[in-house]
C-alpha cells in the first residue's frame, strides 16, 4: 500500500459520561494536571475560544489607550500554532536575549496541530486532533526548511521508515465504498474504490467487478466504467490544448462530468464529496484543471492537457507516509522544547517526545525568557509613535453551566517592540485599525474552510477485519471519510496491531449547506453557521447512528458498547483559503497576496494564511519572512 496525498487537519475523542454538565461535555474546563490533550468533548475551536473574537468582530470595542502597560517583551506573537512558534524560535535566532511573549485564544498550543490523548485499561493511543501529516516533504522541505526540522530533532527518511505501509494490506484490508439508501436506493458496502483520489484498489476485484457492485443501473455502470477505463477528449470541439485548459479553469468538476462527459446526476453524485478531505469542499466548488486532477479524478488524461506544476505533481507523487501519531503536534511540541528547555531533563526529538507529557504550568512563568499564554484573545495592536506597539489581550470568557457566555474576562495591556500576527487573516483588521482599508479588504476575504475532524476509539476493529477494509469513503452521509489511524511505530510508541485491541477511528466531515454551485467563499461562511449552530448531542448522535450502520450489519460491532471515547474536533475556520479560478482572478494573486502580508511598521503577518495555503511548510516560511522583515539594528 503506497499512501498518496493530503496535509492538514483531522481528528479527536469524547467520554461521555452520565453525570456531566453541558459544559463538561462541551469540552470540561479542567483537567488533572491541567493538561489539555487528555482534554475530551468538543475541542478544536472549544467553547471559550472564540466568543471575545466574535464580540470584537461585532463591533464590540476593547479600548486599552487610558490603560497603563502591565509587560513590556521585545516580541509577542499572537498565536501559538506552528507559524506563531516557529516566528518566536527564528527571533531567538536574530536576538538570543530577546523576551518573548506567545498569545493564543484557546486552551492548548499549537493552533490546528492538536494532540488528543487516549488512555483506557493499559492501552494508550494518540490521535491528531489538526494537521495530519508532511505533504510532500522531499519536494517542500530544501534547505533551510529541512534544517530547520533536523534542529528541531525530524528526520524526514527516518521518519518515513516509521510508517508500516504494508499492514493493512497483510491484513487483506482495502478501501470501500459505503452507498446510502436515501441516494442510492439501499444501503450498500462496496469492497473496492477505484474513483480517483484514495489509492488505485490492491487487494479486492477489478474496476469491472467493482462497478458491477454499485447500486446503478447497467447504462449507468457501463458509462462510470467507460469514465473510469477509456481515455477520451471530453472537449472535442475545443481545438488547442490553451482553450481547454481555460475552459477546465472556469468549470467545475461537477459541471464536467454532468455537461462535458454526459454522467447521470446519480454518478456525479457518486463524486461529489471525493474532494471534501483534501479541499473541504464538494466537486461543485473545485475547478477541473488543478484541483480535479491533484486528487486524481478521473476523465482528464485523454485531452493531452501539460503537466502538473512541479508542486502538484509533487503531492501526487510522494508517497503520504510522512505522519506522527499526534500529527502537526510533535512539530509543535519539539518548538515549545526548544523555547523553554528548562521544563526538560533531556533533548527531545522526533522519537522522544512522542510519549512525553507536558508540564502546562511551567509555559507562563514570570522569570521565563519566552512564555506562553494560553485561554488569552488579543483584541487591539497598535503602533505607538516611541516605535513600539501597544496590545490589549482579553483572559477567557466566563460561561455558564451550559457553556452560554455571561461576561467577557478581563481586558490586559502589554508593550512590545515587535508583534507577529499569526492567528487568521480574517481577524487581523479587527485587532490592528491603523491597516489601509485595500489590505483590510484583501485579509478579510481570506474565508477558511470550515472542517469536523473527529476520533473516535474503538473497543475492537474485527468489523473492519470482517468488511475487510480500512478506509470507507461515503458519497453522501456527513462524514465523508471513515479510516483507521496510520501504522505508524515510533519511539516507544506502537500502532495497534491486534483486531481485539482498541484503536483509533479518524472520521472527516464538511458541514453540509444548501449553497450547492455557489463559489466557496460562500458555501464556507454557510457550512460556518450551520457548525456554530449544531449543539455537541446532534454531532455524536451523527457519528454513532454512521457507524452503527454501516459496521453493525457485521455483527461485530455495536456503537453502545464498542465506541469507548469521542472527540469532535470542530474547527469553523479550518484550511485556509486557496485561490481558485473557478472564482478568482489568476492575474491578481500574487498581488493580492504580497498586499495582504504587507508589514504594518513593528507589526508583521506569518500564519499559512499569509501564503493562502494551508500545508504547513507554508506556516513555516511564512513565519521566517515575517520575522525578517522586523529591523534588527
Amino acid at each position: 500500500m503506497s499512501i498518496n496525498r493530503r496535509d492538514f487537519i483531522n481528528g479527536s475523542a469524547v467520554a461521555i459520561l452520565a453525570g456531566m454538565s453541558p459544559l463538561e461535555i462541551l469540552g470540561k474546563e479542567t483537567c488533572q494536571n491541567n493538561y489539555p490533550p487528555e482534554l475530551t468533548g468538543l475541542r478544536g475551536s472549544h467553547i471559550g475560544s472564540f466568543e471575545n473574537a466574535h464580540a470584537l468582530v461585532s463591533g464590540e470595542n476593547f479600548n486599552i489607550d487610558t490603560m497603563q502597560s502591565e509587560e513590556f517583551y521585545d516580541l509577542v506573537v499572537v498565536g501559538a500554532g506552528i507559524s506563531g512558534l516557529t516566528a518566536a524560535y527564528y527571533y531567538l535566532k536574530k536576538n538570543s536575549k530577546a523576551k518573548i511573549l506567545i498569545l493564543d485564544n484557546h486552551d492548548d498550543f499549537g493552533g490546528h496541530a492538536k494532540r488528543n490523548e487516549f488512555k483506557q485499561k493499559k492501552n494508550f493511543v494518540l490521535g491528531y486532533g489538526g494537521t495530519e501529516s508532511f505533504q510532500s516533504p522531499k519536494h517542500y522541505y530544501q534547505k533551510e526548511l529541512n534544517h530547520f526540522l533536523l534542529e528541531l530533532g525530524i528526520n524526514i527518511d527516518k521518519l518515513g521508515k516509521k510508517f508500516d505501509q504494508e499492514f493493512y494490506k497483510n491484513l487483506g484490508l482495502d478501501f470501500s465504498i459505503f452507498f446510502d439508501k436515501e441516494n442510492f436506493g439501499e444501503d450498500k458496502f462496496v469492497l473496492g474504490d477505484p474513483l480517483g483520489s484514495a489509492e488505485v484498489t490492491k487487494n479486492s476485484n477489478s474496476v469491472t467487478e467493482i462497478i458491477e457492485n454499485f447500486p446503478l443501473t447497467d447504462e449507468e455502470k457501463f458509462s462510470l466504467l467507460n469514465l473510469l477505463t477509456v481515455k477520451k477528449d471530453y472537449l472535442p470541439d475545443l481545438k488547442s490544448v490553451n482553450e481547454k485548459v481555460e475552459y477546465l479553469k472556469k468549470t467545475s468538476y461537477r459541471n464536467f462530468l454532468l455537461h462535458n462527459v454526459k454522467l447521470s446526476e446519480k454518478i456525479v453524485n457518486i463524486f461529489q464529496q471525493k474532494s471534501h478531505d483534501y479541499l473541504a469542499i464538494g466537486i461543485d466548488g473545485i475547478n477541473s484543471y488543478l484541483d480535479a486532477r491533484s486528487i486524481s479524478l478521473p476523465g482528464l488524461d485523454g485531452m493531452n492537457l501539460p503537466p502538473l506544476d512541479p508542486d502538484t505533481q509533487a503531492e501526487v507523487d510522494e508517497p503520504y507516509i510522512y505522519h506522527f501519531p499526534d500529527g502537526g503536534a510533535t512539530i509543535a511540541r519539539l518548538l515549545v522544547a526548544k523555547l523553554l528547555p528548562k521544563i526538560f531533563l533531556q533533548k527531545l526529538n522526533m522519537d522522544s517526545i512522542i510519549q512525553t507529557k507536558f508540564n502546562y504550568s511551567f509555559l507562563d512563568l514570570p522569570n521565563s525568557q519566552v512564555r506562553i499564554r494560553l485561554n488569552s484573545t488579543v483584541v487591539h495592536a497598535k503602533n505607538e509613535i516611541n516605535n513600539t506597539v501597544s496590545l490589549g489581550y482579553l483572559e477567557k470568557p466566563i460561561l455558564d453551566s451550559q457553556g452560554k457566555f455571561i461576561r467577557h474576562g478581563k481586558l490586559h495591556k502589554l508593550t512590545a517592540k515587535h508583534v507577529v500576527m499569526a492567528g487568521y487573516n480574517m481577524m487581523i483588521p479587527f485587532i490592528v485599525p491603523e491597516l489601509p482599508s485595500n489590505q483590510k479588504e484583501v485579509l478579510l476575504s481570506n474565508v477558511k474552510a470550515p472542517l469536523i475532524y473527529t476520533n473516535v476509539l474503538l473497543s475492537n476493529w474485527r468489523s473492519f477485519l470482517k468488511l475487510k477494509t480500512h478506509c470507507i469513503y461515503n458519497p453522501s452521509l456527513n462524514y465523508a471519510l471513515i479510516k483507521l489511524d496510520f501504522p505508524v511505530n515510533i519511539g516507544h510508541y506502537s500502532h495497534p496491531k491486534n483486531p481485539d485491541k482498541p484503536i483509533l477511528l479518524h472520521m472527516v466531515s464538511i458541514p453540509k449547506n444548501n449553497k450547492l454551485g455557489s463559489d466557496a467563499r460562500t458555501q464556507f461562511k454557510a457550512s460556518r453557521a450551520k457548525l456554530y449552530s449544531t449543539p455537541f448531542s446532534v454531532l455524536e448522535n451523527d457519528i454513532r447512528l454512521q457507524l452503527q450502520r454501516i459496521l453493525g450489519p457485521t455483527g461485530e460491532f455495536e456503537h453502545e458498547k464498542d465506541i469507548l471515547e469521542i472527540t469532535i474536533n470542530r474547527w469553523p475556520h479550518g484550511y485556509s483559503y486557496s485561490f481558485n479560478p473557478l472564482f478568482d482572478d489568476e492575474n491578481s494573486v500574487e498581488n493580492l497576496i504580497s498586499l495582504a502580508k504587507k508589514p504594518c511598521k513593528n507589526i508583521t503577518i506569518a500564519n499559512c494564511d499569509a501564503g493562502w495555503n494551508a500545508l504547513t511548510h507554508v506556516a513555516i516560511a511564512e513565519a521566517i519572512r515575517a520575522v525578517n522583515e522586523f529591523n534588527f539594528s
